[in-house]
């Protein structure tokens, strides 16, 4: 906003105070609208925002008695965008446009002879150099990070569970203002803009937090007794989070806006949690697959067979063995495993284990004993020991 703009607003009619308001007064009709149009009571209300910023400016200048002198002054020099010349400057009716004043003409100095324009006479009165504006800028919500204990089951097909959160939030007590009565006043440091300029030579300027207002471009007159004058106080929280499916141990989730509430109509901070994953007594996990050791007998896996193999909260899928399938052996069945991102399930890894029984019935040990009798000449080491001889 120009210095231009400053003179022609009327700070009184925006604090709704006649001219000769006395300081009280005028502190008064600030508290008063200031705690109504507060951006954390109109979240989302850019108007209520923007009717805050101009009260804040305001009293900025009518609550310091040096600048409303020196506003006074300049708005009877300057009323109503009219320049008003003095005795002997000629009659009647003379206005400037107050544009060619504050602007400057090009090819030479500004109207009425003032150099390089009323921006720089008055830009110390409203302490911005000249053009620039206050600003009580937005602050983000911190992020805040949260871990969270899956069964095995849910990290697959997906839960949604409780996480009860603590964060800096709006302290309730002064509704976010950091002051005892709701109404803090623009810092005169940073003008309300939560950064200091700093050289670092060169040419260059870095910004860093105001010292005194810590970023806040707040401060209050009389400091909240809950949070000190921070505006923010520790909060508790319960809320119900949707995880996934197909998580596994282990596992960051980014949720965007579910973090620490923002200031001044600031955007909410992101929720991270850290996903833990128990353990299954049958099913175990590679990647997107799940795993599973099924035992069967020696005849199913000498002469083959179908075997049927339990799936994750589904029905039973039935496998073929091949004859003579090997001990450990593994065979997939497509489409059982683990949510991928793109929807789509992983597969179930089945393998095979040879159950040896420990005991054996008349019956069973006979017929063993025959088939050792009828395989006597094989010897499933002779190859073994080939092997050993010739390395």
């Amino acid at each position: 906003m120009s210095t231009k703009d400053f003179i022609e607003k009327d700070y009184y009619k925006v604090l709704g105070v006649p001219k000769d308001a006395t300081e009280a007064e005028i502190k008064k009709a600030y508290r008063k609208l200031a705690r109504e149009f507060h951006p954390d009571a109109n979240k989302g209300n850019t108007k209520a925002e923007e009717r805050f910023k101009e009260i804040s400016e305001a009293n900025d200048i009518l609550g310091d008695p040096k600048k409303r002198k020196e506003y006074d002054e300049a708005r009877a020099l300057f009323g109503n965008g009219g320049f008003r010349p003095g005795p002997g400057a000629g009659g009647g009716n003379f206005n400037f446009d107050l544009g060619d004043l504050f602007g400057g003409q090009p090819g030479g100095q500004a109207g009425g002879g003032f150099g390089g324009g009323l921006g720089d006479v008055f830009g110390g009165l409203f302490n911005r150099g000249g053009a620039g504006t206050t600003r009580t800028q937005p602050r983000r919500g911190q992020d805040i990070e949260s871990e969270v204990t899956l069964s095995f089951t849910e990290a697959i097909e997906g839960a949604t569970v409780p996480l009860r959160m603590s964060s800096q939030a709006a302290c309730k007590a002064c509704s976010g203002t950091g002051d005892k009565n709701g109404t803090p006043r623009v810092c005169p440091t940073c003008v309300g803009t939560g950064q200091v300029a700093r050289g670092s030579g060169g040419g260059f300027s870095l910004t860093d937090p105001c010292p005194d207002c810590k970023g806040r471009g707040l401060i209050a007159e009389e400091p909240c007794d809950i949070c000190k004058g921070s505006g923010r106080a520790k909060s508790s929280r319960t809320m119900q989070v949707r995880i996934p499916a197909g998580v596994s141990d282990g596992q960051r989730i980014r949720l965007r806006g579910k973090g620490a509430p923002g200031e001044r109509g600031g955007a909410a901070g992101d929720l991270y949690v850290v996903v833990h994953v128990g353990t299954h007594p049958v099913f175990g996990r590679k990647d997107d697959n799940l795993t599973i050791t099924v035992p069967v007998t020696y005849p199913e896996a000498a002469l083959g067979g179908e075997v049927r193999v339990p799936t994750l909260g589904g029905p039973p899928v039935t496998l073929k063995l091949p004859p003579g399938t090997p001990n450990g052996r593994t065979m997939r069945a497509r489409g059982k495993g683990a949510v991928r991102k793109d929807g789509t399930r992983g597969d179930l890894l089945v393998t095979v284990e040879v159950s040896v029984p420990k005991d054996l019935t008349g019956k069973a040990r006979d017929a063993l004993e025959a088939y050792r009798e009828a395989t006597a000449e094989e010897d499933p080491r002779a190859e073994l020991f080939q092997a050993a001889k010739g390395a």
